[in-house]
């Protein structure tokens, strides 16, 4: 019996009957031989760690454009505490870690430069549209390793694909991953609007601290235990009534006093005549698209799709730079 087969075994005997187990996976794209060593949710998520596309996480932005301070998230630190929210809850409730990891570490993979700000301005500037979740299981499955994609299995495409809130995973690791993801930005986008001086914890309403805590660690805690002791033993991941609307009333005053924040989001504008520009400019210069993007459209991908491929991609660094290296003049060298 393989390393792999074993570790199999052990999910049969050990997790939550509503887990969901690797050997019952609804499987891969494309048929391949499984790793004698890891079950195929692990394998998928060591596929992600080592792609491009999580790589350039590290320069794209979480809330805050370019903050002066080593300490705001970015959206790399945002995936891993999404991940590690998730990987707490799953443990707790005996589910697949190893699934609920993969589809923590690839849920925003999708995700433009310049966080929401970069992918509304693609949206409103390409007619077919953009959406990160899309544009995240389009990564995984055409962009990456110059077009093969990753190969990834149905349960953690499912999951990138079904993370925000109108999503509906189709397994109880997904939808921890879902819930993860709102519990880690209410988390983490507060403490950094406190760290920016935009807000003081005392401005969140009495009404919502008084149901899930007055720190950033305190509701932390509070979603963490709620969750677990009201899906124990289900077959659904949900919150105690009263707590969920308490996550509602925050995430609205968060989108009120930090999301829609015109001292938060100054730059933002900036930001999508960026955008706008860098997507208009190669749809009129294709021949300037790297290699890889070239062959997509050889092979019959839609000139569009391909630009909001290329431009999408780009970390805040790269979009900025290429965009003075189109339109903003050199010093004359001699």
């Amino acid at each position: 019996m393989t390393i792999r087969e074993n570790l199999e075994q052990w999910e049969k005997q050990y997790l939550s009957p509503y887990a969901s187990f690797s050997t019952e996976s609804r499987g891969r794209q494309k048929d391949e031989p499984h790793c004698d060593v890891r079950p195929v949710f692990q394998r998928d998520r060591d596929r992600i760690v080592h792609c491009k596309a999580f790589r350039r996480l590290k320069d794209k932005t979480q809330v805050f454009l370019s903050p002066e301070g080593d300490h705001y998230r970015t959206r790399l630190t945002h995936t891993l505490e999404v991940s590690q929210n998730a990987r707490t809850i799953a443990k707790a409730l005996r589910l697949n870690e190893e699934l609920v990891e993969a589809i923590a570490l690839g849920h925003d993979l999708g995700h433009t430069p310049f966080g929401h700000a970069g992918e509304r301005a693609l949206n409103r500037v390409c007619p077919l549209g953009f959406e990160h979740s899309l544009q995240g299981v389009r990564t995984v499955d055409r962009l990456e390793k110059r077009g093969q994609g990753l190969n990834l299995t149905y349960e953690v495409r499912d999951g990138i694909l079904n993370h925000q809130t109108i999503g509906n995973p189709h397994t109880l690791e997904g939808k921890i991953v879902r819930l993860s993801d709102k519990i880690a930005y209410i988390h983490h986008d507060m403490d950094d609007a406190v760290r920016a001086g935009i807000l003081k914890e005392s401005d969140v309403p009495k009404e919502i601290r008084d149901v899930i805590g007055s720190t950033p660690s305190d509701r932390f805690d509070h979603f963490i235990h709620d969750i677990v002791n009201n899906s124990m033993g289900k077959n659904d991941i949900v919150m105690s009534e009263a707590t969920g609307v308490a996550m509602k009333q925050m995430r609205d005053f968060m989108f009120e006093h930090v999301y829609e924040n015109p001292v938060a989001k100054s730059e933002e504008a900036k930001a999508e005549q960026l955008m706008e520009t860098l997507y208009l400019h190669f749809m009129k210069h294709m021949e300037s698209l790297p290699e890889e993007y070239l062959n997509l459209l050889s092979e019959g991908e839609p000139k569009e799709q391909v630009v909001c491929d290329y431009v999408g991609a780009m970390t805040d660094r790269f979009a900025i730079a290429t965009y003075e290296d189109i339109y903003i003049p050199k010093s004359w060298m001699g």
